[in-house]
């Protein structure tokens, strides 16, 4: 995830709102609401409702937690605050939520997972089956490096992938036949390179005592990147579908051909990307470069639904952003932003980040969402009958 400099974010990962109007359809019972969702598949390079052959445009936000912290950090103690921002969230008109999973959460050791947080995950997708949400989760975080297993960061790659391993196993055990995921995000942002002197050996991309980045080998030796990458992703995609078989598997990549004009993909290359289902990119246009991020996320365009993962007017205006949805509608399935568990009128307030803009934003986005026609998940069964 980018930084926040230019608003004064504390990150990427963590931009939201919550509205605070609700919108038609939401006097529906838990159980309509609950029926309604379906496994989402790929037909034809689109996604699909199950078997009904109805698009599905995801649309939604990265969920970290209430701002300024991550949620399986709190949960235990203060569930109804999750059930208000799921609540929020769909409110505003959201399809799809990034729920981001820390490691240290579920790992008690190497080979013990924690069946109490599991326990917790299970009735989060619960809740978002209730609320009519499907969830992104995405995988193996270490944004706090206080909730890192101190014993972690000691293994070897070796042992480091065989423990993420492990994690997915327990994450698709858990979620396999679940109608609310989405998909499984193997990673946030990863990258495969030499860690420098002085540097964490697997971690960067620190922002306010948080870490967004993370490392799937420290060591290349005399190995290629992409050749790394795809053992990695064909380890992690084995664990998932030792489970579940069903739900789609994708990978949360920077997009490094706009941060350098002709970079090619190391996670969607040809080698790599056949073994995910579809491509997850992370976009924020700078002003005075629209055109550059457009050419940018053409490269991604590899014969794969593509889903626009994090997007934000974090260094443009919105005006800036607006053209560059507009622009690149016709190869994007669909796009998520970010939210903070704050209403509009609370930003326009002053909640934190940066109050007004963060306002304006948020509104902007519920009415686009209707604009770009989002598929309400509530609405397929009237869908499928027409």
């Amino acid at each position: 995830m980018r930084a926040t400099r230019e608003l004064g974010l504390r990150s990427t990962y963590l931009f939201a709102i919550a509205l605070s109007t609700i919108q038609p359809g939401f006097a529906e019972s838990a159980a309509e609401k609950s029926a309604s969702l379906v496994p989402i598949r790929i037909v034809d390079g689109q996604f699909v409702f199950g078997e009904s052959g109805k698009r599905f445009s995801p649309w939604g936000f990265n969920y970290v937690g209430d701002f300024g912290r991550i949620v399986e950090e709190y949960w235990e103690d203060d569930w109804p605050r999750v059930e208000k921002d799921f609540r929020e969230m769909r409110k505003l008109g959201a399809n799809v939520v990034r729920l981001h999973l820390q490691l240290g959460t579920y790992m008690k050791t190497p080979q013990q997972v924690d069946a109490a947080e599991l326990e917790r995950l299970r009735r989060t997708l619960d809740l978002a089956q209730e609320v009519g949400l499907y969830l992104d989760l995405t995988g193996l975080s270490c944004y706090h490096l206080a909730e890192v297993p101190p014993w972690y960061d000691d293994l070897s790659e070796k042992d480091r992938w065989q423990v993420q391993a492990t994690f997915w196993e327990a994450i698709a055990k858990t979620c396999a036949g679940h109608p609310a995921v989405f998909c499984y995000d193997l990673i946030n942002e990863p990258v495969v390179g030499n860690a420098k002197e002085g540097e964490h050996p697997w971690l960067l991309g620190e922002l306010e005592g948080m870490y967004f980045v993370q490392r799937i080998s420290n060591d290349l030796g005399e190995r290629e990147p992409r050749a790394i990458a795809e053992a990695w992703v064909k380890q992690m995609v084995s664990a998932i579908r030792k489970h579940d078989t069903e739900h789609l598997i994708t990978v949360g990549v920077i997009p490094w051909a706009q941060v350098f004009p002709g970079a090619k993909p190391v996670f969607y290359s040809p080698e790599v990307a056949r073994h995910l289902d579809f491509v997850s990119v992370h976009f924020y246009p700078k002003t005075g470069e629209v055109e550059k991020t457009v050419e940018a996320l053409a490269v991604y365009d590899i014969g794969k639904p593509l889903v626009v993962e994090e997007t934000f007017p974090l260094s443009c205006s919105l005006e800036e952003l607006d053209r560059f949805i507009q622009q690149t509608d016709d190869r994007v399935e669909g796009w998520i932003s970010h939210y903070f568990g704050r209403s509009i009128a609370e930003h326009r307030e002053g909640a934190t980040p940066v109050g007004m803009p963060v306002a304006e934003f948020l509104e902007y986005w519920q009415k686009k969402e209707k604009s770009m026609g989002a598929t309400d998940p509530q609405q397929t069964e009237e869908i499928d009958h027409r």
